[in-house]
């Protein structure tokens, strides 16, 4: 049975970065030490900068970065993750994410300006173009995921209305070692989720805290 998953990464203080659309930092400044742990490890340098001399990191991180790709039949976006606001009204856009994007599934992107063509692309990935209830968004992965989990895939506000609505059976958020003071808050209206959901930690040699809510 499909699993609802999510990972999020969060500084100590409980920001995740944040940019401005349509600038060339899209994912802002913090960004980089936000998640510096996840792109050192193998998985990260494999999956998705395409490196296939072996290196990365390979301790704890890197076990949580090989299993946010293990077993995703479908991901769902927002449309800032997918990079709708940089060329909102180019018909020949097609994201930030290259011509062979690190997905391999269908993907379902979040927005008000659907419907849209969906774009094929290789490796796998196309994005698909929904602005229907969540609810509705996700019973349609579900079923084009076959029994594989689907991936809520973000930004923070779309992984936040997820969880608020009940719809996540396993978040995983990356605490890195860093105060940021500033950026969107990730734990916001999110009261009670240890009730609901079993929950784990584990430290990473990096210093990253890796806490894990599993309904």
């Amino acid at each position: 049975m499909s699993r609802v998953r999510i990972d999020l990464f969060s500084s100590l203080d409980g920001y995740t970065s944040t940019g401005e659309p349509g600038s060339d930092n899209p994912m802002g400044d913090d960004w980089g030490p936000l998640t510096a742990a996840y792109a050192a490890t193998r998985t990260f340098r494999s999956k998705v900068l395409g490196d296939t001399s072996g290196d990365g990191t390979t301790g704890v991180d890197e076990s949580y970065a090989a299993a946010h790709f293990d077993g995703i039949g479908a991901e769902i976006l927002g449309a800032a993750m997918f990079g709708l606001h940089a060329f909102p009204d180019d018909p020949d856009w097609k994201g930030w994410w290259g011509d062979e994007p690190p997905f391999g599934t269908p993907v379902y992107v979040l927005t008000h300006t659907a419907p849209r063509p969906s774009i094929p692309l290789q490796g796998g990935t196309t994005f698909h173009f929904r602005s229907g209830a969540l609810e509705d968004v996700l019973a349609e992965a579900i079923t084009a995921a076959d029994g594989l989990d689907v991936r809520i895939g973000g930004g923070i506000g779309t992984a936040r209305d997820f969880l608020r609505a009940g719809l996540v059976d396993d978040l995983h958020v990356m605490i890195a070692p860093i105060l940021l003071s500033k950026g969107i808050r990730v734990w916001d209206d999110l009261r009670g989720l240890e009730h609901t959901h079993e929950v784990t930690t584990e430290v990473a040699e990096s210093g990253t805290i890796h806490v894990t809510f599993r309904r």
